[in-house]
């Protein structure tokens, strides 16, 4: 006789049937564990709802300035190759020295964590043939850089910047155009500045200057912070960028750069001078202005806020300047460019500031309406009201966690908000609505299908 297969128990319940009952634990042992908290990594930060509220009107500005002189959004990842950044920026920055997040992935790739934006741009207009698009190529971006710098208020080793470079245009308007843009972006935030200006010439007439400036500052050692006598050897042009207090005196008398320059990049610088005159846009010229990068070519320049007091002593918020060759350095067709880019946190930085020193408060949102609900089946009524009114472009401030018809209207005075919309439960039977004027008290019943409609009337948006 065939021997009986045996049927197979499921793992499961062999190990149910074979489980002892636990002892229960003494009181002591069963009392949980306190749980262990975490803090932010030093440098980094939170973006509370409370900066946010800063934020979004500067994204906003950077979107409509995009649009208006023809900016294409370009995002870049946040990884790059560690490569890219030592060969653009160069040996002997800090950035490259001190400030990358530089590490190996699993494949003993060395990468990094960018800490600009510009060279990666470089990267991808090469990568990607955009030579091939019609020049010159606009674009613009908005994201995290990434910097172990020393955290102190409104920097962080985790930042955002705004940026925009054109590719495929060397002319004078292109860096007036950009400087314009920039100043127009604070000013669109509410906070005066200026441009500071140089021209630090091409690589053959620097060549000429460094030497000056190396014979100038070696006759000045003494008076030198180490840094700056490391730069010395290393590179000198980095010694114009020193923010040490020491070394402050010796940086203002020394030789100036312009004095080095051949009549093509004096004629040019000129003409960007010529732009900005006309544009009244405000700026100073600055002959210790280098920028910290390697990649720069002529036209240098900053963007101080012109704050008095407290609100004035504080860092660039952004810069910039022309790069005429870094394309080219990088593999690609000779190609020149410019761009800048300006910091978000700085921004957000200045703007309180400029608002504590003149006793003002941002602006609070705007609303169209308010709609209140009493009730369960109301507040069903309200939230599919809502979803209409959305699509219709009105701007409607709402709370369904409130049940008091008071508190609600409440809330509408305090957003001085002109209309409310009351929804009840008789409303919810009849298919209708409330509109209550707040200015005047007085109230009118009208059919929910038509509400989008008077109310887009009433505010003059029809």
């Amino acid at each position: 006789m065939p021997k009986k297969q045996k049927t197979k128990k499921h793992p499961l319940k062999k190990f149910i049937r074979r489980a002892k009952p636990r002892a229960p634990r003494p009181a002591a042992e069963s009392a949980e564990k306190p749980k262990r908290t975490f803090n932010l990594l030093r440098g980094m930060h939170d973006v509370l709802p409370r900066e946010e509220k800063y934020r979004k009107p500067l994204y906003q500005s950077a979107l409509e300035l995009a649009d208006f002189f023809q900016f294409s959004r370009i995002e870049t990842p946040i990884m790059e190759e560690a490569g890219l950044f030592i060969r653009s920026i160069g040996r002997g920055t800090d950035i490259v020295d001190k400030e990358m997040y530089v590490f190996e992935d699993r494949d003993g790739n060395k990468i990094c964590l960018r800490p600009e934006n510009t060279a990666a741009i470089a990267r991808a207009y090469i990568m990607h043939g955009m030579w091939n698009m019609p020049l010159p190529t606009k674009l613009w971006y908005w994201g995290p850089m990434f910097r172990y710098d020393r955290p102190q208020a409104g920097r962080y080793r985790q930042f955002y910047q705004v940026g925009y470079e054109t590719l495929g245009d060397g002319g004078p308007a292109v860096d007036a155009e950009l400087i314009l843009i920039a100043y127009n972006f604070c000013q669109d935030a509410g906070v005066p500045v200026e441009i500071h200006l140089n021209s630090i010439g091409t690589p053959e007439e620097r060549k000429n200057y460094k030497t000056a400036l190396v014979d100038y500052y070696r006759a000045k050692r003494g008076y030198l912070c180490d840094d700056c006598k490391a730069r010395l050897h290393k590179n000198p042009l980095r010694l114009l960028d020193c923010k040490n207090e020491k070394c402050q005196p010796v940086k203002d008398e020394a030789p100036q750069i312009t004095d080095w320059l051949g009549e093509e990049s004096k004629s040019h610088f000129m003409k960007v001078l010529e732009y900005l005159d006309e544009l009244t846009v405000p700026y100073t010229l600055r002959h210790t202005l280098v920028r910290g990068l390697d990649y720069y070519t002529r036209t240098v320049f900053e963007i101080y806020p012109s704050l008095t007091g407290e609100a004035g002593a504080q860092s660039a918020l952004g810069g910039g300047g022309r790069y005429d060759l870094l394309v080219e350095e990088m593999g690609g067709k000779p190609t020149p460019a410019a761009g800048f880019s300006i910091g978000i946190e700085r921004m957000v930085a200045a703007i309180r500031a400029f608002n504590e020193a003149n006793g003002l408060r941002p602006p609070a949102p705007k609303y169209d309406l308010y709609l209140a609900q009493l009730g369960d089946s109301a507040r069903q009524s309200a939230l599919r009201l809502l979803n209409v009114l959305r699509k219709s472009g009105l701007k409607v401030s709402f709370n369904l966690s409130k049940n008091s018809l008071k508190s609600q209207l409440e809330s509408a005075n305090s957003l001085q908000v002109p209309y409310a919309l009351i929804i009840g439960q008789k409303e919810v039977q009849d298919n209708t609505a409330v509109i209550r004027d707040m200015e005047s008290g007085t109230q009118e019943i009208v059919d929910q299908r038509k509400i989008d409609n008077i109310l887009k009337k009433k505010l003059g948006k029809m």
